[in-house]
């Protein structure tokens, strides 16, 4: 059976049973489905929150939907050490091209809004956070198409939901859906766009990849899928949709037409950004005959879980590429503006291009790479910390990259602020921790360890509890 989201919900429920709530109670989209979320996350509790009553709408919201490592794993079909404890669940998987299927055999186009009908107010769009500026679209794909290349561009950005028939879109830093709208507009004409809402969560880990040059989203969707998406042309453009998502909003972006943005509380929780931004103009709305709208709480676990993951996958790809020896690489989940790298280091010239490949492929995000030996997990952060303590020697192993960061965007340290509360974008510096050893033939004393085969020969069997407080006066057989 083709995967999207419906194939998702029914492993999930199969596999996993009590990961995915129901809420019947009557919620408001303004703060109501996100209190939930919050809720739980305050007991370390993530479920998948399947909204099916929500005020003034008659569709229904789903969120939290891959908050936790397992199901992530369920939809990207590893065991979830490969996520927690590696960094190559996005490696060894071949592209698949998209296949094109007729406009009849598409789900999401059982039901078509146009006019006043295409009504964003009609869909279950929630305001996150309560300095929010209004209701935001989190957990949808934008979808363009490059007017010089023609190749087609997946992405997701943020909307502000304005009204009923206006959104904002903002591009920042190296995102190509700017480069598309920009080049749209020296050329004086709209830019079609369309957005996708609710597929399987391998779909949405493609789209967020970063792939070299502009478009091939779709392609590293299929990789993730490991089957080719389905897509079919949009009914008021050219571009081709997912045809089995659950909704698609059809619309363009005229140029010149700008917008205040924001406020949006956004991964690193806080509210940064905003300003005057494209505006989108809707066109059509379409989707399934009993379409879910998926949400991504703002600023919540999930949001870092998507963010983080495929850029994980990216990040080892092209470090890889530049230092052979690498092992592993980590973006922790609290603190996506960080990145650790493992590798075996030949020169010692592997810990700075290897931060720096890992840099230039997250540049708006990333500030501080920690590079460390192969016996180091990335993935815990005593490892790392015990080798900044002993390995890294800050008047020589510390790098200040000046002016990488920015202007603005996403980062608090992106501006500078006034006491009236006021704000403007500036650069700001990156940092390179090398907590390796020096490099061969040069000798580093060695690490304390338990011989492994010693280990390997523990006898758990005979591990018992100690049940009576007078053992020690026990002489036992």
């Amino acid at each position: 059976m083709t995967k999207d989201l419906r194939t998702f919900l029914t492993d999930l429920v199969k596999q996993d049973p009590g990961s995915l709530k129901r809420v019947s109670a009557p919620v408001d989209p303004r703060f109501g489905i996100t209190a939930y979320g919050a809720f739980y996350d305050k007991r370390a509790e993530y479920p998948a929150l399947l909204f099916t009553d929500v005020s003034g709408v008659d569709v229904p919201c789903l969120t939290n939907l891959v908050a936790t490592h397992d199901r992530m794993a369920l939809a990207l079909g590893v065991p979830v050490e490969t996520l927690t404890h590696s960094s190559i669940a996005g490696q060894g998987r071949a592209a698949q091209p998209p296949v094109q299927v007729p406009a009849g055999q598409a789900p999401v186009q059982e039901v078509v809004w146009r006019g006043d009908e295409a009504d964003l107010t009609r869909l279950p769009i929630p305001t996150h956070n309560e300095l929010d500026g209004g209701p935001f679209l989190t957990a949808a794909v934008a979808v363009m198409r490059d007017p010089e290349s023609g190749r087609l561009n997946a992405g997701i950005y943020r909307h502000h939901v304005y009204d009923g028939k206006r959104m904002g879109v903002w591009f920042f830093g190296s995102h190509d859906g700017g480069t598309i709208h920009r080049r749209h507009a020296e050329r004086g004409e709209p830019t079609p766009i369309a957005i996708v809402i609710g597929h399987h969560p391998a779909f949405l880990m493609g789209a967020v990849s970063r792939v070299p040059g502009v478009g091939g989203e779709y392609e590293a969707a299929g990789a993730f899928l490991g089957e080719p998406v389905e897509l079919v042309e949009a009914l008021t453009s050219d571009l081709l949709v997912p045809a089995r998502a659950e909704i698609v909003i059809e619309g363009h972006i005229l140029p010149g037409d700008l917008a205040e943005e924001g406020p949006f509380a956004e991964w690193p929780g806080h509210y940064v950004g905003g300003g005057r931004k494209p505006v989108i103009e809707v066109d059509a709305i379409t989707m399934r005959r009993d379409a879910i709208f998926q949400d991504i709480q703002a600023s919540g676990r999930e949001h870092r879980l998507m963010g983080a993951l495929p850029r994980i996958a990216s990040v080892h790809e092209a470090v890889r590429q530049k230092v052979p020896g690498l092992k592993a690489v980590n973006i922790p989940l609290h603190t996506r503006m960080h990145c650790y790298l493992s590798i075996r280091k030949e020169l010692d010239s592997d810990p700075t291009r290897a931060a720096f490949a890992a840099f230039n492929t997250e540049p708006e995000n990333l500030r501080a790479v920690v590079v460390v030996d192969d016996d180091i997990d990335v993935y815990d952060e005593r490892e790392v910390s015990w080798a900044i303590g002993t390995r890294f020697d800050a008047a020589q192993d510390l790098q200040i990259i000046p002016r990488w960061n920015g202007p603005g965007g996403l980062l608090p340290t992106n501006w500078t602020y006034d006491a009236e509360g006021g704000r403007s974008p500036r650069m700001s510096s990156a940092v390179i921790i090398d907590a390796t050893k020096p490099a061969p033939p040069i000798v580093f004393p060695p690490r304390a360890r338990v011989p492994e085969e010693a280990v390997s020969a523990v006898d758990t069997a005979a591990v018992h509890d100690v049940t009576s407080t007078d053992l020690w006066d026990q002489r036992l057989p």
